[in-house]
């Protein structure tokens, strides 16, 4: 199963590389961090030349940030501000990154679904610090099971978001969060149970130069009504991948990105691939890829300030 995950995620890096998208593939050679496929959870970049570390609530999960791709970030791209929450940890406080919220980077709110992996002080501080509006909601699968993550429910593109409206339990509360995406000017899609089980809330829209690709899995794709898709391919291309091993492990091609929100230096490269420290032989593969458009470098200063947060 290792192996089939491994070729799943240079299938994708591939794949998103043949369009356009810019793509830093990585790897390292602990076959123990399963999860280490998810980089989304412990890292997030954002306009401005600024990255967030995150606190994980697994301690397993922990051993999966690693300082060698914040250099990457650094050397490819203009950085100036590291915030670390990693320290609120020790206070049982969790805030596991885009997994535990879903961002509007353009109307600037972090939507999350409340979870012992989503704490309200950390998502507030972390909005404090980023210049975000939390909205903050309930939200259960059919079986009445909190939702953990809450991008597995919910995707917000260019022009559309989808989410498993049915899901959060508070009517009121549904609207609140219906009109929030509307008033963003985005075309609201609602996804069913059986969708999100089929990981359609699981989905991410990329940047290449020809345009927008939304990357979503096979699975992903295939349970789209007609009405959704031409919504969506009003302003993006769908690019299904085949990653139904890895969605084994309960996460899809969204979890499996964590997007760059940086200005490149003028002297890094397209595509990076980064091999495990040791340089023995990887047995995990995991990505950075390009979201969105990137803003404007506002000054080209290369200090970069790291924040530790109490």
């Amino acid at each position: 199963m290792a192996k089939a995950a491994f070729d799943e995620v240079t299938a994708v890096a591939t794949a998103l590389t043949k369009v356009g998208v810019r793509v830093h593939l990585f790897e390292n050679e602990d076959s123990t961090r399963y999860d280490s496929v998810f980089p989304n959870n412990w890292v997030s970049t954002h306009t401005g030349g600024r990255i967030a570390v995150y606190p994980m609530f697994s301690p397993s999960r922990r051993e999966e940030r690693r300082s060698d791709v914040i250099e990457m970030l650094k050397r490819s791209y203009r950085v100036h501000d590291i915030v670390d929450y990693s320290g609120l940890e020790y206070d049982d406080m969790f805030l596991e990154g885009t997994g535990a919220m879903v961002i509007d980077h353009e109307s600037r709110v972090a939507y999350a679904a409340r979870s012992n992996r989503a704490n309200p002080i950390a998502l507030e501080r972390f909005c404090a610090n980023f210049g975000y509006e939390p909205m903050v909601f309930d939200a259960y699968d059919e079986d009445g099971v909190p939702l953990y993550h809450t991008n597995v429910m919910m995707c917000i593109g260019s022009q559309y978001a989808l989410i498993g409206l049915e899901m959060i339990s508070d009517p009121g509360r549904r609207e609140e969060v219906r009109e929030a995406l509307e008033l963003s000017g985005l075309t609201v899609l609602p996804l069913s149970h059986q969708q999100i089980r089929d990981f359609a809330g699981n989905a991410i829209e990329l940047q290449t130069p020809n345009g927008r690709v939304l990357a979503l899995s096979a699975r992903a794709e295939a349970s789209l009504t007609a009405e959704q898709r031409e919504v969506i391919e009003q302003s993006a291309t769908l690019l299904p991948l085949d990653v139904s091993t890895i969605e084994m492990a309960g996460g899809s091609v969204r979890c499996m990105i964590a997007g760059v929100h940086l200005s490149p230096r003028r002297t890094s490269l397209a595509t990076t691939h980064q091999p495990a420290p040791s340089g023995e032989d990887p047995r995990e593969r995991w990505m950075l890829a390009m979201e969105g458009l990137v803003a404007r470098d506002d000054g080209g200063v290369d200090d970069t300030d790291y924040v530790q947060t109490p």
